[in-house]
């Protein structure tokens, strides 16, 4: 069994990179991602495609140096957690933010099958405005 944490880190890595074909690659084909309600682009998101139309594309156009930065991964089996910290400026407004997320994710099959955002979503929609 692949371990979680180490999944999950493969998708920080790309992410931290720049590297979208690397961060999706610890995607399952059929990902179910959920975004918090409160955040841009709340909802959830199934499979690939969906994930990077609506949450990558639109981080990596939308804002200038967002980034998402764990602190710690704690896993057991196959969940693992991370909380971390969200930094970027918003083009449209030119604000800048920082705010703690939690991100849950349940890996199967070495790839990420579920992954959770809860954040602080105040810091975020004051860049918004």
């Amino acid at each position: 069994m692949t371990d979680a944490k180490d999944v999950v880190r493969v998708l920080y890595a790309g992410l931290a990179a720049g590297d979208v074909p690397g961060a999706l690659a610890a995607l399952s084909a059929d990902v179910v991602w959920t975004e918090a309600a409160g955040f841009p682009y709340a909802g959830t998101y199934h499979g690939q495609q969906a994930v990077l139309e609506h949450v990558f594309a639109r981080l990596g156009t939308e804002w200038d140096g967002f980034k998402a930065v764990p602190d710690t991964i704690v896993g057991d089996g196959d969940v693992a957690a991370a909380i971390g910290w969200y930094s970027g400026t918003y083009k449209a407004t030119g604000k800048a933010f920082k705010a703690r997320y939690v991100h849950w994710f349940t890996v199967t099959d070495g790839r990420i099958s579920r992954f959770e955002q809860v954040t602080d979503t105040i810091p975020v929609a004051a860049a918004l405005s």
